[in-house]
């Protein structure tokens, strides 16, 4: 017969809760995006919302479904690299 563990197997999952909270959060800002592509704005400010709010929903899935909010140094160098990028994107975009 075997043991009873004490430890959960599931100890490390994030509550349905937050999960669902995490996916209604990028519906939002995926319905915002497409929001933002119907204003009468210049090209300019468009493409930089839409690039901020997709650094947003990476920030929620790297710390989210990836689980990388139990880790808050992976998870800041991970959104450093995206803004790092996201910053190149921008740059190369309004030149």
């Amino acid at each position: 017969m075997r043991a009873a563990s004490s430890v959960p197997k599931l100890s490390r999952q994030w509550p349905p809760s937050t999960l669902r909270r995490a996916w209604v959060t990028l519906l939002a800002l995926s319905l915002a995006s497409t929001l933002l592509t119907m204003l009468p704005a210049p090209p300019a400010f468009v493409g930089s919302g839409i690039l901020i709010l997709a650094l947003i929903k990476v920030r929620v899935i790297l710390a989210r479904y990836l689980d990388l909010a139990g880790s808050p140094t992976w998870l800041r160098g991970f959104t450093f690299v995206m803004i790092a990028f996201g910053c190149l994107i921008l740059a190369l975009f309004l030149i």
